[in-house]
């Protein structure tokens, strides 16, 4: 014998008990067919034509969705045309917005004018007379040409203060009348149409008996000036 054994051999009858165990669990399982069609039928379901009452449901669908969006376009559309019609009547109405204000310089200097020249210096002195008379005709003149363009001179004095209208250039001691009026204009204010053209500078009262609320009370905080000229 060599000192090195030879390696046993494996007898047929062990083979013939391994082979059965190795088959048996190559063969597939018997509820695989049954998924297979399950998953099969799943998929045909899903691909199947709707029924015709189903496509009737479906087109009355986007139907509806069409005429929805199609009303929305409209509506869309007139908003657009009448925000479009507003900003030009709006372009035309205040497009002098801008020479109007600097005419307003003109009127003012030509009510300084007239201050120096007072109804009893008009009496002994005919120039002064004849340039104060001149001076009036002018302004006259003047505030029809602001007229035509829709400047109007709006009233301050002994009315409330109002921000969107008057910018208060002093608060003075006023016990005689309510505090937060308006007792004297240092510059007039105008509007022209619904817009404030140049606020009113005023003197304001403090100190007096607390102005009693309105009758009626606004909706809103919003007085309906537009200041945006």
């Amino acid at each position: 014998m060599s000192d090195t054994d030879p390696k046993p051999e494996v007898s047929d009858t062990e083979n013939e008990e391994i082979q059965p165990e190795m088959a048996a669990d190559a063969m597939p399982s018997s509820d695989a067919p049954e998924a297979e069609a399950s998953q099969a039928e799943a998929v045909e379901a899903e691909i199947a034509p709707p029924t015709p009452e189903e496509r009737v449901v479906q087109l009355e669908a986007a139907l509806a969705d069409a005429h929805r969006n199609r009303l929305l376009a409209l509506a869309e559309a007139e908003n657009a045309g009448k925000r479009a019609d507003k900003r030009i009547s709006d372009n035309a109405k205040y497009a002098t917005s801008n020479i109007c204000k600097a005419i307003l310089q003109v009127a003012d200097n030509l009510d300084r004018a007239l201050l120096a020249a007072p109804e009893n210096l008009r009496v002994d002195n005919d120039l002064v007379k004849n340039l104060a008379v001149g001076v009036e005709m002018t302004g006259k003149e003047l505030s029809t040409v602001l007229e035509n363009q829709g400047v109007k001179k709006f009233v301050s004095l002994d009315q409330p203060f109002d921000a969107n209208l008057h910018q208060a250039m002093q608060e003075v001691e006023r016990t005689d009348v309510p505090s937060g009026t308006v007792v004297q204009v240092m510059q007039e204010g105008y509007m022209m149409a619904e817009r404030l053209l140049r606020p009113a500078m005023v003197l304001v009262a403090k100190g007096g008996p607390k102005r009693e609320a309105p009758a009626v009370a606004e909706t809103d905080g919003d007085s309906g000036v537009d200041t945006s000229v």
